[in-house]
């Protein structure tokens, strides 16, 4: 896939919104790309590179404009995103992977602090292990982003960060391939984040994410440490309320959630240490979970919380453990984007809510409802249902 800015870039490119309706013309996109000279030249690009990043590109891929409204982590439900996310195959060939590469993830471990088993997650969800990378453009694709204006200058920003790699010589355009929506290789980086957090693991004098699996996975490793990655606690825990459990008190230390009667459904006891929050994506009735702060930065890799809880279960089912003991509500009722939508503006009329408009789901959208809740007497559990937003409509009207 990558939150990254990977298609995991899904983390950036969920929010894309199209400016204009119209398709850009050739002429158009001649022009835009006469455009980028001058900065690109600032950049450090050489006339030589620039020509040869954009040789054959003659005008937008339509189709990646027509991705921009397809997000599989944020329109479906969370429990439909980990069928094909956290597959038997995909666990059976990760831990395969795992007894494969153990020295390179052990050495990786010890520089990073990255469990392996977390670092084999991001792997085989962002490209099946290597398997699907991508095989469009870079290139193409991101000023095919850019020339139609997504998101201001945000591609434009990384269709010149992609222009800087070429120039820096560890990847030939022609091999400068990945996602619809720019995110490149086995680990699925955009530019920008490729320049900032590639390694070159193997020595090779090249930070390869394309080819070297060893690159790939340190690339991966180095990136999490950045975004904050705590070696001392897992991503999250699955748990089982006491009877009468109080979910008001939703945030705390896992010391006094597990003095409270929570208790993980694997057995295990809590750890002693760190502190960490209720999530409960399915609602009361489905699986519940205590989340640390490494799901944030699991999250930052990907924003979608579907996306964060995938990758958490699937280290954890290549670790060992066992699948989720609780079952999810398959027929729960939900509410769709626009309903979220409403949602959301609602919560912000009761001024429970300051986030953006965007129907999405997310810790923000998570701690207004949970407000909302305590505020109106009903447990807290912060799932956005839509009895919820009938009776906050009805609350809203004058």
């Amino acid at each position: 896939m990558t939150r990254v800015l990977t298609l995991a870039a899904f983390a950036v490119v969920a929010h894309l919104a199209v400016l204009g309706p119209g398709r850009a013309q050739e002429g158009d996109f001649g022009a835009f790309v006469e455009a980028l000279r001058p900065d690109a030249t600032a950049r450090g690009v050489s006339r030589k590179t620039f020509e040869a990043a954009f040789a054959g590109v003659s005008g937008p891929d339509p189709e990646v404009i027509a991705r921009t409204r397809r997000q599989g982590e944020f329109s479906r439900p969370v429990w439909d995103y980990l069928v094909g996310a956290v597959s038997p195959g995909r666990i059976a060939k990760g831990r395969a992977q795992a007894a494969r590469l153990a020295t390179t993830l052990k050495a990786i471990e010890a520089r990073t602090g990255v469990p392996g088993p977390v670092i084999l997650a991001f792997w085989g969800v962002e490209s099946d292990f290597g398997a699907s990378a991508g095989n469009l453009p870079t290139v193409r694709s991101l000023a095919s982003l850019a020339s139609v204006r997504h998101r201001g200058t945000l591609f434009r920003d990384e269709l010149l960060a992609a222009l800087q790699i070429l120039e820096k010589g560890d990847v030939e355009p022609a091999k400068m391939v990945g996602s619809w929506a720019g995110a490149m290789g086995q680990v699925q980086f955009l530019p920008s984040v490729y320049l900032r957090e590639a390694v070159d693991f193997d020595g090779d004098g090249r930070r390869d994410i394309w080819r070297s699996e060893a690159d790939s996975l340190a690339s991966i490793a180095h990136y999490l440490r950045s975004l904050g990655w705590n070696p001392g606690v897992s991503w999250g825990y699955e748990v089982r309320l006491p009877d009468g459990f109080d979910l008001t008190r939703y945030r705390g230390p896992l010391a006094d959630f597990a003095a409270r009667g929570l208790r993980r459904t694997d057995g295990q006891p809590l750890p002693a240490k760190g502190e960490a929050s209720l999530f409960l994506p399915g609602g009361i009735g489905g699986p519940v979970f205590l989340i640390t702060e490494n799901f944030e930065v699991i999250r930052g890799y990907n924003t979608a919380d579907s996306y964060a809880l995938a990758i958490g279960h699937l280290a954890d089912r290549l670790a060992g453990a066992p699948a989720l003991a609780a079952p999810w509500p398959n027929n729960a009722a939900r509410l769709d984007g626009a309903g979220l939508k409403r949602l959301q503006q609602g919560l912000a009329r009761e001024g429970l809510y300051a986030g953006e408009t965007d129907g999405r789901a997310g810790p923000k959208l998570r701690e207004a409802v949970r407000q909302y809740q305590i505020r109106v007497g009903l447990p807290a559990d912060g799932y956005a249902r839509p009895a919820l937003l009938e009776r906050l409509d009805g609350t809203a009207r004058p």
